[in-house]
C-alpha cells in the first residue's frame, strides 16, 4: 500500500518542483496550476510508495529510478488533447497555398525531396494528417518524391500510441468522412491508419529544451509546432523559436497554434496573413 499523501503541496515543494520541471523541459508552470499539479501527481506518489511531495522531489533528483520516472512526470504535466484535421482553416492554408508553393519551387529546381517536422506530435494525429494531405495533393506523383515527416514529443507514452496508429472514432471527430474511408481501416470500432501513410512518418522522443537534440533534426521545409509553446515562458519561447529558425531552410515556414503568437518573441520569422491562419516565414 502507498503512503498517505498530504492533502496539499507546500509552497516550498511547489517551487522546487516547478523549478525542476523548468530546468528539465523548459515547461513553465504558473501559480494557478499548483492544485492541478498536486492533484495529478498524487497517484504517482502512491504508486512509488512515497509519503509526501518532498519525497517525490528527492526521488526525481537522486533515486536510481529517476530516469524512468521523468517521462511519467512529463505525461502528467502536459495535456495531449488532439484530433485529426484539427483547426481546418489552418490546414486548408497548408494544403491549398503553402504546400503547392513549395512543391512548385522544388519541381523547378529539379529537387524532389520535402521534409516536414511535427514538433510536439502527441499521439500522432497531426503528422498523420500531414501525411494524408501530402497524399491528397501529390496523388500518384508521390512515388517520385522523397517525402519525410519527422514527428517528436517529450512523452514516450504518446509516441508509443502514435507508432501503433490505431484511433478511436473520437480522434476522427474533425475529419472529413471521405478521408476516413480512404485512409483508415476499421477494425472492431477502432480505426487503423494505412501502412503507406505510417511509412512517411518517423517518430522519436525529443526535448525542445535540448539544443543538441534539436540540431540532429534534418533541415525542414515546413515546421508544425501547434499548441506547444503555450507551456513555455518568454525566455524558453525565444530559445525554441530561434532553434526553429536555424532548422528551417531559406523561405521555410512555421505553423503555430491559431491562438498562439510570436509577438514579442521573434522578429526573424515574418508573419504572413491568410484567411484563418498566420504563417511565419524565414525570409532572408
Amino acid at each position: 500500500m502507498g503512503g498517505a499523501v498530504p492533502l496539499g503541496m507546500k509552497d516550498a515543494e511547489f517551487q522546487q518542483l516547478r523549478d525542476f520541471i523548468y530546468a528539465q523541459s523548459g515547461i513553465s508552470i504558473s501559480d494557478r496550476r499548483k492544485y492541478l499539479l498536486e492533484n495529478r501527481l498524487s497517484n504517482r506518489i502512491k504508486i512509488l510508495n512515497l509519503k509526501s511531495y518532498g519525497e517525490y522531489i528527492y526521488y526525481l533528483k537522486y533515486d536510481t529510478g529517476r530516469r524512468q520516472e521523468l517521462p511519467r512526470l512529463f505525461e502528467v504535466i502536459t495535456t495531449n488533447e488532439t484530433s485529426f484535421y484539427r483547426n481546418p482553416p489552418q490546414l486548408a492554408v497548408f494544403q491549398n497555398i503553402v504546400l503547392p508553393r513549395f512543391l512548385d519551387r522544388l519541381r523547378k529546381s529539379g529537387k524532389r525531396s520535402l521534409h516536414l517536422w511535427s514538433a510536439g506530435c502527441s499521439t500522432g494525429e497531426e503528422p498523420y494528417t500531414l501525411a494524408i494531405i501530402l497524399h491528397e495533393v501529390l496523388r500518384s506523383e508521390l512515388i517520385n518524391w522523397d517525402v519525410r515527416i519527422t514527428a517528436n514529443d517529450l512523452s514516450e507514452a504518446v509516441l508509443h500510441a502514435a507508432r501503433r496508429g490505431v484511433y478511436s472514432e473520437y480522434a476522427l471527430r474533425t475529419t472529413p468522412k471521405e478521408i476516413v474511408g480512404k485512409y483508415f481501416i476499421e477494425e472492431a470500432g477502432q480505426f487503423r491508419i494505412r501502412q503507406d501513410l505510417k511509412s512517411l512518418v518517423s517518430f522519436g522522443q525529443l526535448n525542445l529544451n535540448d539544443r543538441v537534440q534539436i540540431k540532429l533534426i534534418p533541415r525542414s521545409d515546413i515546421i508544425f509546432c501547434r499548441n506547444v509553446i503555450i507551456y513555455f515562458d518568454d525566455a524558453m519561447k525565444k530559445r525554441v523559436i530561434s532553434a526553429f529558425y536555424d532548422n528551417l531552410v531559406p523561405d521555410g515556414v512555421l505553423f503555430i497554434g491559431h491562438s498562439e503568437s510570436l509577438h514579442h518573441v521573434s522578429r526573424t520569422l515574418k508573419p504572413q496573413h491568410h484567411p484563418g491562419s498566420i504563417v511565419y516565414s524565414k525570409v532572408l
